[in-house]
């Protein structure tokens, strides 16, 4: 079975199998032994040591499946070769330890007797050398936490001089390997300092910055040792597939189960935000109109610790289990009952509930809108907006043939219907970071918006052939003024619907450069799991590639995203740019010849609007941030920054308030702060336990609580995408005014140039 995508994936959680202490491919062996499924590829057989983890019979099949379908399917014609192999090697050391605080120099080079060999070894599905890597990362990792226990039960905080000058290194990727135990542990003796003096700012006790500290460590160890043989082998195939190009990515039987929900917004369960905190499964909240919200027998903060099958099937124990192992055991058909042995916040014991199972759609997820109003010129005008979070579509419902299957086009042509009968003078399509999904569903968006005509080209570099996917509809669903908001965060089919609504001219373009994907993906089925393989390229139908390049909008806003750190081109083997030949396509408007007036208007009404000022400000200092290579953990040199910090906030927002008439503030304490969100939040609806550190490195700052300085450590065994990076979102409404106040002189500007066209049509043009 195969599907089309074109999709990025921003994060990908890291899985498990099987029950917790009996996980698939976690063995003990008391003698030196190797794999008998492995075969003979001149590699000698690697030791096997009590606890180590083991690949698992299936996974040796897999990994020859993988290799067919990449020399058989990928877009490059790539030879898996001694050369190869190097760059597997290197990249699996990389995705293990980019920040190189667990190996050792010594442990680098005796893994070189592998740089030459991972071919074979793929080719013949011996993973022995990859677990053999793993293993001694995973012993170093599980004692430098346990030193690092040691220390802090020890000790305590007085043992941490912070009047001494000195930092730590904020990106270690080009760094050199430690040559003894003592770097590393005066590596970790600084994280551990800067996560203390973090803490510290915030005028917490030395008593409770000690207990806080102590629990984190114990929770990276407890996650750490849950690690099971599922989550080495998703490690290292993507560590190979990812040579290939950043977007080819193997996917586990459980994360493909999540891939496809999340493409098809639904899924069969009980409707619960899940949350992993101490040993427990705690629930965050409730899917409304979900099963569990209906049932009313569970409360957000409610502690999961056992879950039954069937209405009188014996309650599994789940204290201490993985997350995504105990959303596994949650799930189920629908109209099958599972039962929760629940401790309530509020109450002591424990209560068994009875929740049948049911469809779980997740609107949160779908295509929504709403009506803003923008006054210009003294009146008011309505604005639709419909945000597209994903271009998502039931493919198993529409190959079932049911009527209401559900897509992104489908969503969005019944938002344009209830937005014109709310009489809107113009619509804005928000696809701000939007990862991408289906490619036929961006070529089904753009026909509602034009008459008929190609949407999008896609090339087959094996086939040596170029398809021309086409809107054949000459209906729209929509023809007034269209606007469309882009980001960084906006790539692949965002790309193709910006891109060929600013080529027929049927729209402006707003925001800053997108992502810049401009390949195509097809799912593949594998006996164990499922592989995103590229297979093509997408170009305009102007015949431009966005890959690399992006789409540039008509009019730029700040990029809240920093362009040298996140998008295509800062990924490694990414695909190169090229062109083709434009395909031959009549523009349906002619918003190119009014983007100078359009440029104009904007740029001197966003020169007096506070808010949009205070973004482009708040988002130029942040980037200032994000090229810091160290922090210092000298406490009087951070007090005075903290300072320097506050005050350019404070001086900021004071700006705006005085721009906008409001009483200047004194301090940013007046102004109410809204609660701090746990950045281990997951969700029985989506996803299972997610712990991957691309995300937590490419988005920590010095001014965060602290978590950059131990939590290195969560790269565990993650197979992110890591196209993507998600920040601080900024206020919203500012650049969708602004896109709606430019819609608003779409309008006067299109009215005036009817008028004088209608004039020289009357009167002839002067001359």
């Amino acid at each position: 079975m195969t599907r089309t995508l074109i999709t990025t994936t921003p994060t990908a959680v890291v899985p498990g199998a099987g029950l917790p202490g009996l996980s698939a491919g976690l063995l003990t062996a008391l003698v030196f032994t190797c794999a008998a499924a492995t075969a003979n590829v001149g590699i000698a057989p690697e030791p096997i040591i009590r606890d180590a983890l083991l690949p698992a019979p299936v996974h040796s099949g897999t990994a020859r499946n993988i290799v067919d379908a990449l020399t058989r399917r990928h877009y490059l014609n790539l030879v898996l070769d001694d050369a190869v192999s190097s760059r597997v090697l290197d990249r699996y050391l990389n995705e293990l330890d980019p920040a190189r605080s667990y190996f050792l120099a010594s442990d680098i080079d005796e893994f070189e007797k592998y740089r030459s060999r991972l071919d074979n070894a793929l080719h013949a599905g011996n993973l022995m050398p990859a677990f053999a890597i793993f293993n001694r990362y995973q012993e170093r990792a599980i004692n430098q936490f346990e030193n690092t226990l040691k220390l802090l039960n020890d000790e305590g905080l007085d043992q941490f001089d912070f009047s001494v000058d000195e930092s730590l290194e904020l990106d270690r990727e080009d760094a050199p390997w430690a040559t003894t135990q003592a770097e590393l542990d005066d590596l970790w003796r600084r994280r551990l300092k800067s996560e203390i003096l973090n803490l510290m700012l915030t005028d917490k006790p030395n008593e409770e910055i000690l207990e806080l500290i102590v629990k984190r460590v114990n929770n990276r160890l407890s996650r750490r040792l849950q690690t099971n043989a599922e989550d080495v082998f998703q490690v290292f195939m993507n560590s190979f597939t990812k040579i290939y190009d950043p977007h080819t990515v193997y996917f586990s039987p459980r994360n493909s189960e999540n891939f496809n929900i999340e493409m098809r917004l639904s899924l069969e369960g009980i409707g619960a935000v899940l949350v992993r905190e101490d040993d427990y499964t705690k629930v965050v909240s409730l899917v409304p109109e979900g099963p569990a919200d209906k049932a009313d027998v569970l409360e957000p903060n409610d502690l999961i610790v056992g879950v039954g099958q069937g209405a009188s099937g014996d309650i599994t124990d789940v204290i201490g289990w993985r997350l995504d192992e105990v959303v596994d055991l949650i799930r189920g058909p629908k109209n099958t009952v599972v039962r929760l042995q629940v401790r309530s916040a509020d109450t002591d014991g424990t209560q068994v509930v009875q929740i049948t199972r049911n469809t779980v759609k997740l609107e949160d997820q779908s295509a929504k809108s709403e009506v803003i109003e923008i006054e210009q010129f003294g009146a008011t005008h309505k604005i639709g907006v419909i945000d597209v979070p994903a271009f998502y579509v039931d493919l198993a419902a529409y190959a079932r043939g049911e009527a209401d299957f559900r897509s992104t086009t489908r969503d969005v042509r019944r938002l344009l219907t209830e937005l014109e009968d709310e009489d809107v003078s113009g619509i804005i399509i928000d696809l701000r970071d939007n990862t991408g999904g289906g490619l036929d569903e961006a070529r089904t968006m753009v026909g509602l918006f034009i008459e008929y005509g190609p949407t999008v080209q896609v090339r087959d570099q094996r086939q040596d052939e170029i398809m021309i996917y086409r809107d054949t509809d000459i209906m729209t669903a929509y023809d007034g003024p269209l606007a469309v908001l882009v980001n960084r965060g906006s790539a692949s089919a965002s790309e193709i619907f910006a891109g060929a609504i600013q080529d027929y001219g049927r729209g402006v373009v707003l925001g800053s450069q997108t992502f810049g994907k401009g390949s195509v993906q097809q799912l593949l089925a594998l006996n164990h799991g499922q592989l995103k393989v590229t297979q093509a390229m997408f170009y305009r139908i102007n015949g431009e590639s966005v890959q690399h390049r992006g789409v540039i909008p008509d009019i730029v806003y700040p990029s809240r995203y920093n362009l040298e750190l996140v998008g295509e081109n800062t990924l490694e083997d990414s695909l190169p740019y090229a062109e083709i030949p434009s395909t031959i396509y009549r523009p349906h408007g002619k918003i190119g010849e009014l983007i100078p007036e359009l440029t104009t208007r904007h740029n001197k009404r966003v020169s007096v609007d506070p808010e949009y000022q205070y973004v482009a400000d708040a988002v130029a200092y942040r980037h200032e941030l994000s090229n810091r290579e160290a922090i210092s953990l000298n406490k009087e040199t951070r007090l005075s920054e903290k300072e320097d910090n506050n005050q350019f906030w404070l001086s900021l927002e004071n700006r705006k308030r005085v721009a906008q008439g409001l009483p200047e503030i004194d301090s940013l304490d007046e102004l109410s702060s809204s609660s701090d969100s746990s950045d281990d939040t997951q969700t029985e609806v989506v996803t299972g336990e997610q712990d991957t550190a691309a995300a937590i490195l490419a988005n920590a700052t010095p001014d965060s609580d602290g978590e950059e300085a131990v939590d290195t450590e969560t790269t565990e065994v993650a197979t992110v995408d890591e196209s993507i990076t998600e920040e601080e979102t900024p206020p919203p409404d500012v650049y969708i005014r602004a896109a709606g106040n430019v819609l608003l002189d779409i309008l006067s500007l299109s009215t005036r140039t009817a008028e004088r066209v209608d004039n020289e049509r009357r009167w002839g043009s002067a001359q």
